[in-house]
């Protein structure tokens, strides 16, 4: 058989795979409750690689791992981050687990592995087609760069360090007055409501 022939072969072979898989998908349906199958997560991680610019990826970090730099990181981390990610970088949270990918465990070598550079990157222009936006400024970000060095840290992080973090966990109005709510009952005094009521 000539090799034209089996090129030819090979290609009809792929495309017939890529229409029976894209079949298959379709019919599945398109929820974003299930997890990417083992083709979308190894074409999506090769995407995301050969999308971060070569001098990108060996950019280094213009910051060291200082006790104040990892304070600020993890305060910066704690309050626009772990929203998705989790105050730990698991990623097993409300917002993180119902994703379409999910968020990552940012504590693996997944991300662990990847230059800082490319976590700088990720950070600073997002990813397409997921639910990691772009952050900072268009142009250098210092944060950014802090925040790489905070979730190199993620593997140590101690409990007494993701204890402090929710205390820069945003919260809502709503979460606001349920907890103070809260805190005036177990303290013994009435809710305003309650005050409300009794005064009617």
């Amino acid at each position: 058989m000539k090799l034209h022939t089996k090129v030819l072969l090979l290609l009809l072979a792929a495309v017939i795979g890529a229409t029976g898989y894209a079949t298959v998908l379709v019919r599945s349906g398109f929820s974003a409750r299930d997890n990417p199958s083992a083709p979308e997560e190894f074409a999506a991680r090769a995407i995301r690689s050969l999308s971060i610019p070569a001098a990108a990826k060996r950019a280094a970090n213009p910051f060291q791992a200082t006790p104040e730099i990892l304070t600020q990181a993890r305060e910066h981390f704690a309050d626009h981050c772990a929203t998705c990610h989790a105050n730990n970088g698991s990623g097993k949270n409300e917002i993180g687990q119902n994703l379409y990918p999910k968020a990552p465990d940012m504590r693996l070598p997944q991300t662990q592995n990847l230059t800082d550079g490319e976590i700088y990157y990720i950070i600073h222009n997002g990813v397409r087609l997921t639910g990691m936006p772009a952050w900072g400024e268009a142009d250098h970000d210092r944060d950014s760069w802090k925040l790489v060095l905070f979730i190199r840290h993620l593997p140590q992080l101690t409990p007494q360090e993701e204890k402090d973090m929710e205390r820069f966990n945003p919260t809502s109005e709503i979460d606001r007055e349920e907890k103070q709510q809260e805190e005036e009952f177990l303290n013994g005094e009435d809710s305003p409501k309650k005050k409300q009521n009794q005064t009617r």
